[in-house]
């Protein structure tokens, strides 16, 4: 999706990028959609970046992204198959693809599993991690199977560019 300008028909809740303040834009405001990857749309509206869920797809003109399990996969293959579908709002790759995240273990408890990301910044001071880890949270507890999840930010080892994967340097004109 390019870069569109619309008005939104009804009130949107989101959240401020990179601080992570929610806010709620009331309907009739002018938003410009930035970025819509992901099941998550990154808008531009009263000067502000702001990252709007998968529920308000309608008001951009698309259809609510409806998850389908795959029963073949394991809880770890699904895992890795939400965070695919994490963005950072300002960069069109998913979090996997840039090598922000270093590793995933689910563990039995008794309502469920208990989900552990380890993951990274592409900085250490990157206002980012907040919203991408609550997104991240968000996805993986709605696999249904999982009771909790505790994203863990590790700078050790750094992240830098040789952690992304071909088809994300080849997306941000790297090769």
């Amino acid at each position: 999706m390019s870069e569109q300008k619309i008005k939104i028909n009804r009130e949107i809740k989101g959240v401020i990028v990179p601080f992570g303040n929610e806010v709620i834009l009331p309907p009739d405001t002018e938003v410009v959609i930035t970025q819509a990857l992901g099941g998550s749309y990154t808008v531009i509206a009263n000067g502000e970046m702001i990252r709007v869920g998968n529920e308000y797809a309608d008001v951009f003109g698309q259809t609510n992204v409806v998850k389908q399990n795959d029963a073949n996969k394991t809880l770890i293959e699904r895992i890795w198959d939400e965070l695919r579908t994490c963005y950072d709002p300002e960069i069109p790759v998913n979090i996997v693809d840039l090598g922000l995240i270093y590793g995933v273990e689910a563990n039995a408890v008794e309502n469920g599993h208990e989900v552990m990301v380890k993951m990274t910044l592409t900085a250490p001071g990157c206002g980012m991690g907040p919203v991408i880890a609550a997104e991240a949270e968000h996805k993986i507890l709605s696999l249904g199977d999982v009771a909790k999840v505790i994203i863990d930010f590790v700078f050790d080892p750094p992240w830098d560019r040789s952690r992304m994967s071909e088809q994300a340097r080849l997306e941000l004109g790297m090769m």
